[in-house]
């Protein structure tokens, strides 16, 4: 399959960006050093093109009762102006994706989703739409870019009317930002750092990068790429779709119940909430390890025994910690906080502890 670019794929070659494929896009990867570019958005602030993003609008009189019924979290709750984290659970009691659901207005919605699961999720919220909700695909016309860190606010303000220091987290504003109008300023990341995700239109991105890298220069500004978004998503313990929550894992094995409410019916909710009720038999939980060692996608977890107990499903060297730092299924039993295990780096077992989340 062909991959597609992003609108600023000739910029992030000249910025001398190492590409390659993700999610069907050709995507920066790193700009320079992945700790470096970690380090810059922990620090002060940096800009990420995430315009992979899927973005969705449904609207109509039905469209909250239809957002119900696909989504695990309380959608009935979200206030125009505010956005929430959320998930579409299938009806196997696993996750097709998470998400975020934007309040545009009384009757209007946008749905941010990851970008390997555009098409699948159209097809899931197509296949349920029983409540007459207009869709529609913007993503193709829509630039996501994610200005994050503690100096976000300095980077940018200079760029908009809107005062950013007011934009409470998960809340929005639509505004003039770089002479563009209608940008959606959402006080939203996944880097745990701080800062804005703006949407804007795709044929003026260019223009919104190059204003807010000339802004952001006196603060440090510079161009983040793929590899440190998940270094610095990981320290966090935020899961990445793909690899710690899927088809066939559910919200509340890898600790989404806070995004699981039982107050309604959706699709999987009865198995969920038999789940719930028996308790579940394995856990997510972020480690850290004591050993050298950097833990990867796939390796087997072990107890003293040596007994399999689980996988690493997201494992790195943390640029925070300088040790190495992973997420993974084990068993409940083995899931308490400041556990020991084990996990099977070239065949050698290598001890870690779990921890509490954040890792950072």
């Amino acid at each position: 399959m062909e991959l597609k670019n992003t609108a600023l794929d000739e910029t992030h070659k000249a910025l001398g960006a190492k590409m390659m494929p993700f999610a069907g896009y050709n995507m920066p990867v790193r700009y320079t050093s992945g700790v470096e570019e970690h380090l810059t958005v922990r620090k002060s602030v940096g800009i990420f093109d995430v315009s992979h993003m899927g973005e969705f609008v449904l609207s109509g009189p039905q469209v909250l009762n239809h957002l119900q019924f696909l989504c695990s979290n309380d959608v009935s709750k979200i206030e125009v102006g505010q956005a929430q984290y959320n998930c579409l659970p299938n009806d196997q009691g696993g996750i097709v994706d998470d998400l975020l659901v934007y309040r545009l207005d009384h009757e209007k919605y946008m749905l941010v989703v990851n970008a390997s699961n555009i098409e699948k999720d159209w097809n899931w919220i197509s296949t349920h739409n029983q409540y007459g909700t207009h869709l529609q695909n913007i993503s193709d016309d829509t630039c996501l870019f994610a200005v994050q860190g503690p100096l976000a606010i300095q980077a940018l303000q200079n760029l908009t009317e809107v005062d950013l220091s007011s934009i409470k987290f998960y809340r929005f504003q639509v505004g003039h930002l770089a002479g563009v109008p209608n940008v959606i300023i959402s006080a939203t990341g996944y880097t745990g750092s701080g800062g804005f995700e703006l949407y804007l239109p795709a044929h003026q991105a260019q223009e919104v990068w190059d204003q807010i890298m000339i802004s952001g220069e006196p603060h440090g500004i510079k161009p983040i790429g793929l590899g440190a978004r998940d270094t610095l998503r990981l320290e966090k313990g935020y899961c990445l779709y793909g690899n710690d929550i899927d088809d066939s894992t559910s919200p509340l094995e890898a600790g989404l119940g806070w995004i699981t409410k039982f107050n309604k019916e959706f699709i999987g909710s009865e198995i969920l909430a038999r789940q719930k009720e028996t308790g579940i038999t394995r856990k997510l939980v972020g480690f850290v390890m004591d050993d050298r060692g950097i833990p990867r996608h796939g390796y087997e977890i072990m107890d003293q025994e040596g007994s399999i107990i689980g996988k690493v499903t997201s494992g790195s060297q943390s640029p925070s910690l300088s040790k190495g730092i992973g997420l993974g299924y084990v068993t409940k039993e083995h899931a308490s906080v400041e556990n020991s295990i084990f996990i099977n780096i070239r065949s050698k077992p290598h001890q870690a502890t779990v921890k509490k989340l954040p890792l950072v």
